[in-house]
């Protein structure tokens, strides 16, 4: 029996925005099985998006939803989270709106171990606002606004959040679609911040620049250059070169959730 998709998408929202061939949608249901799954009160569940491809995905879901400004979105799950520290709160976006424009509010999310989790598109690219180079399009390769190609050296997303103080953080791709609800499960019963990195796809504004013949291409070199962690700690070094792990890379269970230590807080400034 099909999975029943229809029920969490709000009515008269369809058809999307996306380009064909876009890994969006596959995030998009993959984060609908995961929220499933954890048996999530849609009317206690806070998603919540910046500006770009990636941020339209909650425009689409039955549940609290806010399209917030560009790289604005962990800053407003922030405020959501400490106002009702009882609501599911679940970011998404992609690496332009996350990582660039929206660098600072991502790396104090990690730091302060907020409870929430953050479903990040990285895909390689601006998509939405014309093509321009993210922190995350590949060294050499072409955007609207590298002609000659990308000089800059990318962010590694995953290393990024663990080094900022994230607690959880996974990363997958599209093209390996049973395990992006696994990898959002995992994230959502984690108490603390979850960045769960989605190596996506974006076969016009990315895909065509450089040269990739058709999407199927691209899943291709996803599933080619994606390496399970535990398949890693097998490979040498010379093995593992332009590749990528997947799985969960981190996790830390001691370290105290924010909006816990906060309510310490209070308590303490009340009785002062």
């Amino acid at each position: 029996m099909a999975y029943d998709y229809e029920k969490s998408i709000r009515p008269g929202k369809l058809p999307h925005i996306w380009c064909p061939g876009c890994g969006h949608g596959i995030v998009m249901k993959g984060l609908i099985r995961a929220m499933d799954t954890c048996e999530l009160d849609r009317k206690n569940t806070a998603i919540v998006s910046g500006i770009g491809c990636a941020s339209r995905l909650p425009g689409y879901l039955d549940a609290c939803t806010l399209h917030t400004a560009h790289g604005r979105a962990a800053a407003f799950a922030t405020g959501v989270k400490m106002a009702k520290p009882e609501m599911n709160v679940i970011c998404c976006g992609g690496d332009g709106d996350g990582t660039a424009i929206g660098g600072n509010h991502f790396i104090h999310a990690c730091r302060r171990n907020i409870d929430m989790t953050y479903v990040l598109m990285n895909n390689y690219i601006y998509g939405m606002t014309g093509g321009q180079f993210s922190p995350c399009t590949p060294t050499g390769d072409l955007a609207s606004t590298t002609p000659y190609g990308n000089p800059d050296p990318i962010f590694d997303i995953s290393k990024l959040a663990i080094g900022a103080g994230a607690t959880f953080v996974a990363r997958t791709t599209a093209a390996h679609p049973r395990e992006i609800d696994k990898l959002i499960v995992k994230g959502i019963q984690h108490k603390g911040m979850a960045i769960i990195e989605v190596i996506d796809d974006c076969p016009t504004t990315y895909g065509r620049r450089n040269k990739f013949r058709s999407v199927i291409d691209m899943m291709k070199r996803l599933k080619a250059e994606a390496v399970p962690v535990k398949a890693a700690a097998k490979m040498t070094a010379e093995q593992l070169e332009g590749k990528f792990l997947t799985g969960v890379l981190f996790e830390d269970t001691e370290k105290p959730e924010y909006t816990a230590q906060y309510a310490d807080v209070i308590k303490k400034a009340q009785c002062a």
